[in-house]
């Protein structure tokens, strides 16, 4: 990721915003730094509310840090045995839902796979084989608004 200012524009249209200077993760939280990055134009819209805050943690807490995404399966086909191939390219397909809408979306990062994601189909992919080594084709780092 290019050394580049977060900006509000960055955000989502109805990113939820935060105000909420008691939070002891407010310096490291993207909720609170978009409300940070504010215009003051934007006089209203979706916000987390202090009753968010329990025990010292926000329920709504999102890191500020960029995240590795990942797009395209190739890579995850390369420790199957050939036979296994085209039936885990099928399971994963049916895993994802939507028929295979979902699957090429994904294969050709028109939507990206978090990294909790990422672990999800790695680990759905060890039940064909080996997991060793395995990589999506591509990553990129960018903010996560999720």
């Amino acid at each position: 990721m290019e050394n580049r200012t977060l900006s509000f524009s960055d955000a989502p249209r109805d990113y939820a915003l935060c105000f909420n200077n008691d939070c002891a993760l407010h310096d490291k939280c993207m909720h609170y730094r978009m409300g940070q990055l504010a215009p003051d134009t934007k006089t209203s819209g979706n916000a987390v509310y202090p009753s968010a805050l329990k025990d010292g943690m926000c329920l709504h807490f999102a890191e500020t840090e960029p995240v590795r995404f990942a797009w395209g399966f190739n890579g995850l086909y390369t420790n199957l045995p050939k036979d296994m191939v085209s039936r885990a390219r099928k399971a994963l397909r049916e895993y994802l839902g939507n028929g295979a809408s979902a699957y090429y979306r994904y294969h050709n990062g028109e939507r990206l796979l978090s990294p909790a994601r990422q672990k999800e189909i790695i680990d759905f992919i060890g039940s064909f084989g080996s997991t060793e080594g395995l990589e999506f084709d591509n990553y990129v780092l960018q903010y996560d608004f999720t």
